[in-house]
């Protein structure tokens, strides 16, 4: 009875050991086992070939983790960073390829009394000077007036520089006759004034302070720089 005793308290006292240690896992085995249950599968099927986005999050220290926005390519052995985004261009970016698409394309009010009273002076010597005139040679008389503006020399408003005495000769006692508003000739010289006011195109005469039309000489035009020949007139500074 004492031998039976002995061996039922050794039988029992192993059996506790079992149910105690059996019951839970080893910290060894539960931080192994970590990574697997954080780490999301991504699984590529043959009828979703496409690659997938991968949003998992990192894993414990000791396994590899796979970055947010890395796209897996079923096909290939590593993941492929996914491409940055292009920059989107600017609100009310314009590009053109030629100054003729970019009088089309300048947006212009649809009615001029939004106009500043500089910019419909700035239209108006376009138009009275140069509206039978290629365009590059409609935006360098724009450039004139500006150039003039900011210089020293002149005033610095465009009406004030255009009703000059004897500067522009459209206008008759310091007055600027009414353009026909109304016409197509009208709307690209309130394009081309908005143009040269902006910068957006450069003609081959955009330093240019002086103009005059091909079929006169006037003296002072020996004293300055000729820059260019467009059409009908030639540019000087």
């Amino acid at each position: 009875m004492q031998f039976l005793s002995f061996r039922g308290a050794v039988t029992a006292a192993a059996m506790m050991f079992v149910s105690l240690v059996g019951t839970a896992p080893s910290a060894a085995w539960a931080q192994a086992q970590a990574p697997a249950v954080q780490k999301a599968v991504v699984v590529a099927t043959m009828a979703n070939p496409a690659p997938t986005l991968v949003t998992t999050a990192p894993a414990t220290s000791g396994s590899a983790w796979i970055a947010q926005g890395t796209v897996l390519d079923p096909n290939a052995t590593t993941p492929t960073p996914a491409a940055p985004a292009q920059p989107a261009a600017p609100v009310g970016a314009i590009h053109a390829d030629s100054l003729i698409q970019l009088v089309g394309d300048m947006p212009i009010p649809v009615d001029d009394a939004e106009l500043a009273p500089d910019m419909k002076c700035l239209a108006q010597a376009v138009y009275f000077e140069a509206r039978g005139e290629p365009m590059e040679g409609q935006l360098a008389v724009a450039e004139v007036v500006i150039n003039r503006a900011k210089s020293d020399l002149y005033p610095d408003s465009y009406c004030d520089v255009i009703r000059q005495p004897a500067q522009f000769s459209f206008v008759r006692h310091g007055r600027i006759p009414q353009a026909d508003e109304s016409s197509d000739a009208w709307q690209r010289a309130v394009a081309i004034a908005e143009i040269a006011q902006q910068n957006l195109w450069q003609s081959k005469a955009a330093d240019a302070m002086y103009f005059h039309a091909t079929y006169v000489n006037p003296s002072w035009a020996h004293q300055k720089v000729e820059l260019a020949q467009i059409d009908a007139h030639i540019f000087y500074r």
